[in-house]
């Protein structure tokens, strides 16, 4: 007995030594959607002889960020409570958690009949019961979190309205299912555009986007 209890608290305190040394999670973790847009499947051969098909002169389309989950809470709200809690005191919602929503994109793209140079940019999504708006801003993000940063915004606290390049209004519509955790993704992708789409909970929020002419 006394070996059996021996054995137990020894295992005991190991498994809690090795939960003390085990980093915490984070709440949110970081996430990518990328495609690869406007190039050309071409054939070549390889060095053996044979033929392979290769996209050429494509250009890539990225959207990082941080991905909170819904963990049973209710997430919009309704009537003047809507987007409160999202926005947790800033005057937008910066569309993830933590750091702000990052585009880069190395083709010109259009939005709503605007277009967007190359480059990168923050997200941010101004929200209304029914009608989400797209915003597209020069403000440059805070990759950790620095409160004696005044030139950089973390998340969307700092926003302002005058570094915006681009507003568009979102296609908003529910799904018959909940996504727990908050994505970004592509859908529809052509050699003219695709779509730029958020999901969480039940929520699909879209933004038609097409390839400009370089």
């Amino acid at each position: 007995m006394k070996l059996l209890t021996t054995v137990l608290c020894t295992t005991a305190l190991a498994g809690a030594a090795l939960s003390a040394q085990m980093p915490a999670r984070p709440a949110s973790t970081p996430g990518s959607a990328e495609i690869e847009v406007g190039g050309k499947w071409e054939t070549e051969k390889t060095p053996n002889g044979r033929e392979r098909q290769v996209y050429k002169g494509g250009k890539w389309v990225s959207i990082s960020y941080s991905r909170p989950l819904k963990r049973g809470r209710e997430l919009f709200g309704t009537g003047d409570a809507y987007a409160t809690k999202l926005n947790a005191g800033a005057p937008v919602w910066r569309a993830g958690a933590d750091v702000s929503t990052r585009l880069k994109t190395e083709a010109p793209l259009v939005l709503g009949g605007k277009t967007l140079a190359p480059g990168e940019y923050t997200m941010f999504i101004d929200l209304k019961p029914g009608a989400w708006t797209l915003i597209v801003s020069n403000h440059k993000p805070q990759l950790k979190y620095d409160p004696a940063n005044k030139t950089e915004i973390w998340g969307a606290y700092g926003y302002d309205a005058k570094n915006d390049v681009l507003r568009v209004p979102m296609q908003v519509a529910e799904i018959p299912f909940s996504l727990e955790e908050l994505t970004w993704g592509f859908t529809d992708v052509t050699d003219k555009g695709f779509t730029i789409h958020l999901w969480w909970d039940q929520m699909n929020a879209s933004v038609p986007v097409t390839l400009a002419a370089s």
